[in-house]
């Protein structure tokens, strides 16, 4: 017979004698919009940094690259946090707007 430890159990009694809670999950509305401010502006960094590499403006392709990638620096944590409030907003399993960083 297997030994089981009932000393960290959770019985039925316990349960039950803990007070009712709310889950407070409403949208965090600045981290949001900054989320989306960052993917809007990483997605335009990127776009314009490729035409400016493309066609040297600037005098040479290091003023395009540049800004791509600065584009990119800013494109991803704004896509990440975005993605994490739509699926909070649509209401997937895993994900919750707790999971946004407050600013």
């Amino acid at each position: 017979m297997a030994y089981v430890d009932h000393a960290f159990s959770i019985t039925d009694e316990d349960i039950m004698m803990e007070t009712s809670y709310t889950v407070n999950n409403r949208p965090p509305i600045k981290e949001i919009a900054l989320a989306v401010a960052l993917l809007v502006f990483g997605t335009l960094g990127i776009v314009l940094g490729i035409f400016m590499a493309y066609n040297r403006i600037g005098g040479d392709r290091a003023h395009g690259l540049f800004f791509a990638t600065l584009g990119a620096i800013l494109f991803i944590p704004g896509f990440y946090y975005t993605r994490i409030a739509y699926y909070a907003y649509k209401g997937y399993k895993g994900f919750s707007f707790s999971n946004i960083p407050p600013v």
